[in-house]
Order: structure tokens, then C-alpha cells, then sequence
């Protein structure tokens, strides 16, 4: 999964709020496919497709205008531990639906929006759950309970070691309106958790897993089925599941469709459908990836096949690194998330194609690719050990990209992570990282991977990741069998070294494999340029006259000077002092080089020549700046392109705001000015009014032309254009 939501930041953590963005807005870098796949994993996987412990038979009928699934389920499970089992345990996911405070927080904000929009929906439409109706085994009822999203069956008889058991199980499931991994919205239906799955058996604990789902993160955690779904359905609807899929028509109901899937040795099953969907599919060395998405655009063909190309690419490189994909399939469904998209078995889940999209730059694309060698076919506890999924399949998504010579998301984007204030240790829970899943499961446990690379070498490191997939594909990993495998094809000293690593909770990165002091320069001037540049582009026809333009501008290489008011009072001067100063900080972190002019004197000298061909900042009162005085003719006549009264504005009294026009003398260069009417700002002013100047030159938040600020700091009058990626960053 990756999720790219972000909380304001402080400028001491610019840059790892950064560093995310970029996963989520990636912006440099192509490449080519590699080799042809490993061929030690092959035999143990064709072996392991023999041995499925779970087999489901699963009838299912869509009614699609009450938004409810009936289904009845045949599962065979094979007692392979060394107990004796009197019940078995089922996980019923949808369950966490039922009610506001169970359901998962990533999508609160999206149902937010969707509230807004639809206000005719109750509450209760929001919400849903899966209602066991029956239970029995050979024609006999059995006792059941289904409580805390876990479903308890009592045996008649003991189930011994080797043993098998076949269940029937009779369902019905609400589908909740909105946003969440099961639900409807608009002309799709997200089909997760929407049966009784089999829960793992803890043979150490004795006892069966009962964890629901988790609120804030993933609690996916299953064994490897063998699956054969019958689902009937509207005849209108694409539907796509793992497996081999195949529809026949329904002659006793018209208009509706029998879709049957068949998926072995998957680890898990789920659907969309949508009556818009548009397939787009290739056929390459006997695998076929296909693309569900609507075709809501000019040319989006061409960018479903640029992702289909980015799929086939990538899975590639994974095939050759750790072992062959061994699915015939690999699909792709186009959804309504937003900041998230999510990893399944044989299939994975994104939001909506932009039309800025860049399929070979999409490195969280590559992420959920990568999920399906740790996740799909290398299961793990992600409720106790998510590292082993998000840690490995974060470092897979710059392996690719180091791979295809991108300089910035490859390992550089490792090297550059300072997470020295992030002290969960990578092996910890997801209860006891609390909201720090991101910085320690991705981040720090690529940095802990990467080190382990650096440390042995490439080869030894495939050799390594080869024999980990050979040993536990189909199956679920632990960090104690990561370790193991480590020790016995790298060595004692590498193991004793990793375990160190995942159970330090304040491991860092060894200075030796960071980047330098210059390079991290260099790294993050390029950074903020291209982010720049990726978000004025979200917006077409974006006005030229917009604050933060003037920051691209300078990232891209255009000289900027910032001019204070030389003929302030004392209270003023220090002021514009603080003001500068965080100004300054910003341009410090992206490498933005920039002349200060105070004094009249140096003003008169560059006023016609340096300062005519430069980007201006100006700070401090109109009436006491010597730059506003000389060229307010120019200026006035250039704040009618953006409706704003220049006079009545600088004479309001108490106010302060910025504007931004067209340079006097340059029409290739802007001058922004800060300002304030009055002797100073007033003290508790100046705070409020220095935050919004770094929003304002931000390119996370929305594009301004002009605002004003009321004595406390508030905006009373403003022209702004909003930011698409500003939704991303917002305060949760």
C-alpha cells in the first residue's frame, strides 16, 4: 500500500515531507526492462501449486441496486499443524464497516469530500457488514458466532493433524457508500474483505488469528487458496478478480452474466466492477497485464499503455532480482481513491489517471507491483511485522529506479533520508509505531535493506533475495526466517548485523552510505525544482502572476534579489529581519541563491540593470521602500492584471498582505511584495504574517496572486487558484 498523505511541516522536517511527496508526485527517470527470471525459484513453485491448504468454492449473486452481495461458500481446510483443531476461525473484514468508529481512518478524508457532494446520503448509507446466515458441514448445521470481525465455527468432530475439513458457509454483505476498501461510489464497486476468509493458525500460540482490521493501517495476513468464484452480475459490468476469468450469459435472466474465476495459490481474493469500465490488455512471454479505467479523457489509451509498459518493465527486473512472477495475469483496476493506492493478490488497486501522468516516472505504480512478490506471493503478519512488506516492496520501487538510471529516485532517495527522530525500531507492531508506519515500515526499513546491499554487493544481495523467495513463496515469512536466510547464504556477521538493525530503535543509516553534505545540496535543489515545476503544471493556463512561481523561477536558474525597506523605523527593520530570516531558511533548503539589497545607495545602482533582469521579493511598507517609490507608476499599472487596487490596498490602515505582478521592466521576471501599511506590524502580527509568506511560496498549497491580512494575521481579502496536490499535505 502507499498512502501519501502529509501533515504541515516545520523546516527541520521540509525535507522528509519531501522525500514522501515524491513518491507520491514522482517526476524524473526511464528505463528498460532487464534479463529473463531466475530459474531456481520455478521448481518449488510448481510444487507449491500442488499443496494449496485452503480451497474455496464461492457462488455469489450482485444486486446492484441495493448495493448487497447473497454468496454461499464451500471451504476445504487442511489441518496442517501438529494440533488437534475443534473449531476453525474465519476473518469477517466487511464487519468494520458497521460502524463509523471500526471503519479505516486513510479514507475519512475522501468520505469528507464525498458527503459534501452527496448530501441526500444518510449516515447509515455510509456504513455496512457481512451477516452469517448459516453454517454446516456434510448437511449438518453447525454453531457459529461472528463477533469483532471474527467468525468462530464449532467442529462436531476433531480436526487431527493432516486432517481435512469442508465447511458451508451462507453470507450476505451490505456494501457501505464512500470511499473504503469495500464500498460504492459513482459507477464502481471496490470488492474487498467481501467473504469469510480463513483465518492463519498460530501452532506456537495454539491459537487462531482474531485481529480486526486495523483502523489506521493493514491487517492483511492470510494463507495462500486455491479459489473458484461464480459471481453473477449485471451483464453491463467489467469485472476483474485474480485468476483465469471467464463470463457466460444468463439465457433464465436476462441481462445478467455468471463471471468464474479460477486463482490457485493466491493469497487473496477481490473484485471491481464498474458498467464504464474500458480493458486495455498486452500479451507479452506468456503474461498478460491488463488496465480497467475509464475513458474519461483525450488520449488516455496512450497513457494506459505507457502504465502497461511501466508493469511489464518492472516486473521484469523483480522476476530476475528475486524469482519469476508465476501468474499468467496481472490486472490493474482505475479507481476514485485518492492518496492511496493499494497491493492484492494478482491485482492492484490506483486512483484516477491525470492527464500530467507519467507512467515511466510512477514509482508508486512500481510499489504496488512490487507488493506482489512481498505480500502476494511472500505472505507476512502485517499487523505484527509490516516491514517485510512495506519495507521490502519500498526498497523494490528504488531498486527499479536506481536500475533504470534515475538519479533522483533511486538510491540517492534512500541516501538522503534523515529519520534520526523517528525512534520505533523497524521490527516493532503496527500498534506500537502508532502513526509513525510510514517513516519506520517504508523508510527506515529501506534504508536497513539498503545497507545490507551496500554491505554485501549486488550479486550477493540477489543471491540472497533468491534464496529468500525460493524458501517461503506461497508461504508466510517472519523476521526470524529473513534472518535465517541471511545467515545462511551472507553469513553470521550479516545477520547478527541485521537483527541489530531492525530491533535498534535508533538505527540511522551509516554515515559512510549517506550522501555528502554538497551532493545532499545538489540532491535537493533538484528535488524542489522539479517538484516546483510538477505542481504549477497540475493547472493548465495558470496565471503568470502566481507566488510561488517566483521560487521556480530561481530553481530553475533565474537570479532573484530581495529588497527591504531602507528607510523603516527600529521596530520595523527588526521585523523585516525576522521576516528575511525564514525566508532565507527556505531558500537555504533548496539551494535558491539570492542577493540582498537594504541600503538606498546599492538600490540606485542596480535599479535599472541588475534589478531589470532579476526576480524581486520585496519586504516592508510601500511608503518606506525605496524600490516601491521609484517604479510605483509601473507597479500600479501591473496590478490591474490582477484586479487588484494597488492604492486602496496600501492605504488600508493596519492591513498587510503580498501581491504578485509582472516586473516593470521585465515582463520575463515578477516582483512579489510583502507588505504592510503602518509604521511595523503589530507584535502578535508578525508571526502569522511571516507563515502565510512560506504557504504563499510553497508548492504544496494553493497558487496566490494576492491577499490581505486583517491586525491578527487573518486573511480577509484574497485571489488565489486552488492546488490539486494541496488535498495531499493537509493537516490530519
Amino acid at each position: 500500500m502507499y498512502r501519501t498523505t502529509f501533515k504541515s511541516v516545520s523546516q527541520k522536517t521540509l525535507a522528509y515531507s519531501l522525500a514522501l511527496t515524491l513518491a507520491a508526485c514522482p517526476v524524473a527517470g526511464a528505463g528498460q526492462a532487464l534479463a529473463k527470471p531466475a530459474a531456481a525459484s520455478t521448481e518449488s513453485i510448481e510444487m507449491a501449486q500442488t499443496h494449496a491448504q485452503v480451497q474455496y468454492r464461492i457462488n455469489a449473486r450482485l444486486d446492484e441496486k441495493n448495493m448487497r452481495i447473497q454468496g454461499s461458500e464451500t471451504v476445504t481446510y487442511r489441518n496442517t499443524s501438529n494440533d488437534t483443531l475443534r473449531e476453525i476461525v474465519f476473518h469477517t473484514f466487511a464487519d468494520a464497516n458497521r460502524s463509523k468508529a471500526t471503519q479505516t481512518s486513510m479514507f475519512e478524508r475522501n468520505n469528507e469530500e464525498i458527503r459534501k457532494e452527496n448530501p441526500e446520503k444518510k449516515p447509515e448509507d455510509y456504513l455496512g457488514g457481512i451477516y452469517i446466515q448459516s453454517a454446516a458441514a456434510d448437511g449438518q448445521s453447525l454453531d457459529f458466532s461472528n463477533s469483532n470481525q471474527a467468525l468462530t465455527v464449532k467442529l462436531q468432530q476433531e480436526l487431527k493433524p493432516g486432517e481435512a475439513v469442508t465447511v458451508e458457509i451462507g453470507f450476505e454483505v451490505k456494501i457501505p457508500y464512500g470511499m473504503q476498501r469495500l464500498s460504492y461510489y459513482k459507477d464502481i464497486i471496490n470488492g474487498a474483505h467481501w467473504f469469510p476468509v480463513m483465518s492463519v493458525y498460530d501452532e506456537n500460540q495454539h491459537e487462531w488469528d482474531k485481529t480486526p482490521y486495523s483502523q489506521s493501517f493493514e491487517t492483511d495476513y492470510y494463507d495462500s487458496s486455491d479459489f473458484e468464484v461464480h459471481f453473477n452480475v449485471p451483464e453491463a459490468y467489467q469485472i476483474l478478480m485474480p485468476g483465469n476469468i471467464t463470463a457466460k450469459a444468463q439465457p433464465k435472466e436476462p441481462g445478467r452474466k455468471i463471471v468464474t474465476a479460477v486463482a490457485d495459490n493466491t493469497r487473496e481474493l477481490v473484485f471491481f466492477a464498474s458498467p464504464n469500465y474500458k480493458v486495455e490488455r498486452v500479451t507479452r512471454d506468456g503474461l498478460t497485464v491488463e488496465y480497467y479505467y475509464f475513458d474519461n479523457m483525450p488520449d488516455k489509451k496512450k497513457l494506459v499503455d505507457g502504465y502497461i509498459d511501466t508493469a511489464f518493465k518492472a516486473i521484469s527486473f523483480f522476476n530476475d532480482k528475486y524469482g519469476k512472477y508465476p501468474y499468467p495475469e496481472f490486472r490493474i483496476a482505475e479507481s476514485y481513491v485518492e492518496g492511496v493506492a493499494v497491493e492484492f493478490a494478482r491485482v492492484i488497486q490506483m486512483g484516477q489517471i491525470g492527464a500530467k501522468s507519467d507512467p515511466a516516472q510512477d514509482y508508486v505504480f512500481v510499489h504496488e507491483i512490487a507488493h506482489q512478490w512481498f505480500h502476494a506471493l511472500i505472505g507476512n503478519n502485517s499487523e505484527t511485522e509490516s516491514f517485510l512488506d512495506e519495507g521490502f516492496a519500498d526498497f523494490s520501487k528504488v531498486y527499479f529506479a536506481e536500475n533504470q538510471g534515475d538519479n533522483f529516485n533511486g538510491f540517492k532517495s534512500i541516501q538522503i533520508d534523515d529519520l534520526s527522530s523517528i525512534d520505533k525500531p523497524i521490527a516493532a507492531t503496527n500498534t506500537e509505531v502508532g502513526d509513525l508506519e510510514s517513516p519506520t515500515f517504508y523508510n527506515k526499513g529501506r534504508q536497513a535493506i539498503y545497507q545490507l546491499y551496500h554491505m554485501v554487493g549486488e550479486d550477493n544481495f540477489d543471491a540472497f533475495m533468491q534464496e529468500y523467495f525460493k524458501r517461503h513463496v506461497y508461504k508466510n515469512a517472519t523476521i526470524h526466517g529473513l534472518l535465517q536466510t541471511i545467515q545462511d547464504t551472507l553469513g553470521d556477521e550479516a545477520r547478527k548485523e541485521m537483527d541489530k538493525i531492525l530491533h535498534d530503535p535508533h538505527f540511522v543509516l551509516k554515515p559512510e552510505y549517506q550522501l555528502s553534505d554538497v551532493e545532499a545540496a545538489a540532491y535537493w535543489h533538484e528535488q524542489f525544482k522539479n517538484m516546483y515545476r510538477s505542481s504549477l503544471t497540475q493547472v493548465p493556463n495558470l496565471p503568470e502572476e502566481m507566488m510561488s512561481r517566483i521560487m521556480d523561477k530561481a530553481l530553475q536558474g533565474e537570479p532573484l534579489t530581495i529588497v527591504l525597506s531602507d528607510q523603516a523605523g527600529s521596530k520595523a527593520k527588526k521585523q523585516q529581519q525576522t521576516i528575511l530570516a525564514q525566508l532565507e531558511g527556505t531558500l537555504g533548503i533548496m539551494g535558491i541563491p539570492y542577493e540582498v539589497v537594504s541600503d538606498r545607495q546599492t538600490l540606485k545602482k542596480k535599479l535599472k540593470r541588475e534589478l531589470g533582469t532579476s526576480n524581486i521579493i520585496v519586504i516592508g511598507s510601500a511608503k518606506t521602500n525605496g524600490l516601491i517609490q521609484a517604479i510605483k507608476p509601473g507597479i500600479i499599472q501591473k496590478s490591474k492584471a490582477i484586479s487588484f487596487d494597488w492604492k486602496g490596498k496600501m492605504n488600508q490602515k493596519a492591513s498587510s498582505g503580498a501581491y504578485v505582478i509582472k516586473h516593470p521592466y521585465n515582463q520575463n521576471r515578477l516582483l512579489l511584495h510583502f507588505f504592510w501599511n503602518g509604521d511595523a506590524l503589530s507584535d502578535s502580527g508578525v508571526e502569522p504574517f511571516a507563515e502565510q509568506m512560506l504557504q504563499s511560496l510553497g508548492f504544496s498549497g494553493d497558487f496566490y496572486q494576492y491577499y490581505v491580512l486583517d491586525q491578527s494575521g487573518k486573511i480577509v481579502s484574497v485571489e488565489k487558484t486552488d492546488n490539486p496536490m494541496a488535498r495531499y499535505f493537509a493537516e490530519e
